[in-house]
């Protein structure tokens, strides 16, 4: 299963329908946490175009004004994947308040944690993808659902071994940023 970028499922959308792409645009600004006004900053196209759209009281769209909102997208996505390093913990809300720390310290460098709270495996399933899609470089989760999460994500997944140590998410933590850091 392969992993959209935003941009890329905007761009899906636009030969669908115009429902389909004022969706895409809308859920793509919300997952990019930017306001139509900072939109239109980053793209160059008016917030008066912005809103007509994301309305729907303009349908048809010039080329030049698509190819800014598509290009914009991608720096955006891009400037994400940039963004600190960090792994992602996905389990049930009690695991993830019994962490204490909020980053692991490995070959000299600080990798930060972030979690992921689930109830489900569905969710584990789409918490792993939201994960990549942000930046993570691994992901921690349960043994349970780390199989199936490895074949919808490119990124290193480890199992936490909950009966092998007395830290068993920091532990598997430092063991997925040493497959990060190469060794």
């Amino acid at each position: 299963m392969s992993v959209s970028s935003l941009w890329e499922t905007l761009h899906r959308s636009a030969l669908e329908s115009d429902e389909a792409f004022r969706t895409a645009l809308r859920n793509a600004l919300k997952r990019v946490r930017m306001s139509v006004k900072d939109f239109s900053r980053v793209s160059g196209v008016s917030e008066s175009t912005l809103y007509k759209l994301l309305s729907g009281d303009r349908v048809n769209l010039r080329l030049s004004t698509y190819r800014r909102i598509v290009k914009a997208l991608m720096r955006v996505e891009g400037a994400m994947q940039v963004a600190e390093p960090f792994i992602a913990i996905i389990a049930a809300r009690p695991t993830l308040d019994a962490i204490e720390r909020r980053s692991i310290r490995v070959r000299g460098r600080e990798i930060q944690l972030r979690e992921y709270a689930i109830t489900s495996v569905e969710e584990a399933i789409i918490a792993a993808i939201r994960a990549e899609r942000e930046g993570a470089k691994a992901i921690i989760c349960a043994p349970i659902v780390s199989t199936t999460v490895e074949k919808v994500v490119n990124i290193p997944v480890s199992a936490c071994p909950v009966a092998l140590c007395r830290d068993p998410i920091l532990k598997a933590a430092e063991l997925a940023a040493l497959k990060v850091l190469g060794g």
